[in-house]
């Protein structure tokens, strides 16, 4: 049923939600606790009936930790990516990788300069 939701609404509320979960993840370890998970689902108007997300819930949640990690989330809806995807992501992995000199996660304007000729 969710599936169906998100296919219908696509990418946009996808990539909404993974912001909205980053957001509430406020000690940045990648998991969202029930009430959470739940109050995204209502935010972005995903509500799916109590027995639908009790079942939901016990899929996502296999370690019985209380916990849903965002990335088993993606993949329970979305699958796995295909060979190409994943190609794409190592290369732009390794691209990040070398513009991130001093390996902070960020990477500023001024270092995206030094790298790139527009030419």
């Amino acid at each position: 049923m969710l599936r169906e939701t998100l296919s219908k609404r696509g990418v946009r509320v996808i990539t909404g939600l993974g912001k909205y979960f980053r957001c509430i993840d406020k000690n940045r370890n990648g998991f969202l606790s029930q009430a959470d998970f739940k109050e995204a689902l209502k935010v972005f108007h995903l509500g799916i009936p109590e027995w639908d997300f009790e079942s939901l819930w016990l899929i996502l949640d296999d370690s019985k930790s209380d916990k849903v990690d965002y990335g088993e989330f993606t993949r329970a809806v979305f699958g796995e990516m295909n060979e190409y995807r994943k190609a794409f992501v190592r290369k732009v992995s390794f691209a990040y990788m070398k513009l991130d000199f001093n390996k902070t996660g960020s990477v500023p304007m001024v270092d995206i300069r030094k790298c790139y000729c527009a030419k």
